[in-house]
């Protein structure tokens, strides 16, 4: 599974022996720099159990290490605001003409 922008995914020492304490992890971009064969280069965000970033890093790991966990959670969910809706009222501005 080769992650994309966007993936959140559970990095273990099965992918790389610096990782004996798992995290979770953000994709932000996959490199396509030159390395060991299943090996790759990732750029992204560690995220804690909240899924907020906690960190950004680059990390080096074996892609078959890597397990799929979803898509972050959207932390707007959290404090019960939804995008593109407005609360409150919208007053109308009269426009003066000189006339």
């Amino acid at each position: 599974m080769l992650p994309r922008s966007g993936d959140v995914i559970h990095v273990t020492k099965a992918a790389s022996v610096q990782f004996a304490a798992p995290m979770l992890f953000r994709v932000i971009r996959v490199h396509d720099w030159p390395t060991y064969e299943g090996w790759i280069w990732l750029d992204g965000y560690e995220l804690n159990a909240s899924g907020d970033a906690v960190e950004r890093r680059s990390i080096f790991v074996q892609v078959s290490g890597l397990r799929a966990v979803g898509k972050a959670p959207d932390p707007r969910a959290r404090n019960g605001r939804q995008p593109g809706l407005v609360s409150g009222t919208i007053q109308a501005r009269t426009v003066r003409t000189n006339r």
